[in-house]
């Protein structure tokens, strides 16, 4: 009779651990494979957000930049150097299409986000891809800014300061235009930046 009992215990215990533990654990691990799988589908969409890939492009040696690019141009992209206020033609320059880094030719900045800020310098109120240009503290001169560089050539670029257009987010990304390259809406497309065309207005 007491082996009954304990036989009796054991097959309810079974049963009970079929019935509650079992389906927990099958549902952990399904709740684990959709979590894995969601945290994917994040991370694909944050990186098809990015306009720019910057795989495409490579910084080149010292010695080919020196060879590349004009005396001015080396000291502002290399040495952080800055060209004159109101002498560079981008400062008045409105036409469409896209301003990339001198030295690596990734896009960084579009014609429907320059404006005259009146400060002499290219302006703009943002980057085509916040990914593509990275912002540096920097301490020169004694007083507290925030330099622009590429992300791929680490060109010194200028620096953004938060006095732009309210309207746009607020940004004056103020750079040098010896430090970029225009590339004309009609020509996008044959310099191999035809993927960007869609960005205009």
């Amino acid at each position: 009779m007491n082996n009954n009992i304990v036989l009796a215990v054991i097959v309810i215990a079974i049963i009970l651990v079929g019935i509650i533990v079992v389906p927990k654990l099958i549902n952990s691990g399904n709740v684990t494979k959709i979590e894995n799988i969601e945290n994917k589908e994040i991370e694909r969409l944050e990186q098809s957000n990015h306009l720019v890939d910057g795989s495409l492009y490579s910084k080149p040696s010292n010695e080919e930049i020196k060879s590349k690019l004009e005396p001015d141009q080396y000291k502002i992209t290399q040495q952080s150097d800055t060209e004159k206020a109101f002498t560079h033609v981008y400062n008045k320059m409105y036409e469409k299409g896209i301003y990339v880094d001198v030295v690596t030719g990734e896009p960084l900045f579009s014609s429907d986000d320059k404006f005259d800020s009146g400060t002499g310098w290219p302006s703009f109120t943002k980057p085509i891809d916040s990914a593509a240009i990275n912002n540096v503290e920097d301490r020169k001169l004694g007083m507290k800014r925030v330099e622009v560089k590429s992300r791929i050539g680490d060109s010194h670029l200028g620096h953004v300061f938060d006095d732009g257009p309210t309207e746009a987010g607020g940004k004056r990304y103020c750079l040098n235009g010896g430090a970029l390259k225009f590339i004309p809406y009609e020509d996008m497309e044959q310099e191999g930046y035809g993927s960007l065309k869609d960005i205009f207005k």
